[in-house]
C-alpha cells in the first residue's frame, strides 16, 4: 500500500471534495448534478466527444475534471516533501513502487475470470480496494514522470498522434492485431 493517509489528506470525509495545494485550500465546485462513488460520476449530464471517450463507448462514464494531472503531481510534492522522502522517491524506487502497485490491482482481479464493464458483481467494498489500488498506481506514476521530467499530459498528446498513424481506424477497426501485423 502507498503511503498516504487517504481520504483525509485530500478532505474527502467532508460533504465538498478538497484539496490542499501549496499551502491553500480549493474547492472543486460540483458542476454537474452528479455526485461521486469511488471517483465516477453516479447520474448526471454526459458529454460528448473526448470527455465521454467518443461514440460507440459504453455507459457514458466520465472522469471529473478536477484534480489535474498537475493537481495531482502538487499534492503529491506536497505530502512527499513534508514526509522529507525525496530522498527515497528517485526514479528507480518510483518504479518499483509502481510496478508493487499494479501487482496489487492484478490480485484483485486474480481469480476472477473476465470482470464486466462497470465491474457490476463487486461489492462496495471491493470497488473502494480497487479505487485505492488505481490511485496508488495513478501517483506514482505522476511522480515518476516529474521526476524524469516528462511533461505528462503532453507525451499523452504526442503519444495519441502516433497511434492514430500505427493503427488507422480504416484499417484497424474491430481487429486486435498489432499494427506489425497489418498489410498496405
Amino acid at each position: 500500500m502507498m503511503a498516504t493517509s487517504g481520504k483525509e489528506t485530500c478532505g474527502l470525509n467532508s460533504d465538498e471534495p478538497s484539496v490542499v495545494l501549496n499551502g491553500s485550500k480549493d474547492v472543486f465546485a460540483n458542476k454537474s448534478n452528479s455526485h461521486m462513488v469511488n471517483g465516477a460520476a453516479t447520474e448526471g449530464p454526459s458529454h460528448s466527444g473526448l470527455l465521454d471517450g467518443g461514440p460507440g463507448r459504453a455507459g457514458g462514464f466520465t472522469f471529473s475534471p478536477e484534480p489535474t494531472v498537475e493537481d495531482i503531481r502538487r499534492m503529491q510534492a506536497e505530502f512527499t516533501d513534508e514526509r522529507d522522502w525525496n530522498q527515497f522517491h528517485q526514479p528507480r524506487n518510483l518504479l518499483l513502487a509502481m510496478v508493487g502497485e499494479v501487482g496489487e490491482v492484478a490480485e484483485l482481479f486474480q481469480w476472477r475470470g473476465e470482470v464486466a464493464e462497470g465491474l457490476p458483481d463487486w461489492t462496495e467494498s471491493e470497488r473502494e480496494q480497487l479505487a485505492h489500488e488505481l490511485s496508488d498506481v495513478l501517483i506514482y506514476l505522476v511522480e515518476l514522470a516529474e521526476k524524469c521530467h516528462i511533461d505528462l499530459p503532453q507525451a499523452v498528446l504526442r503519444k495519441m498522434a502516433l497511434n492514430r498513424l500505427k493503427y488507422p481506424a480504416s484499417k484497424v477497426h474491430g481487429s486486435a492485431k498489432k499494427y506489425t501485423e497489418y498489410k498496405d
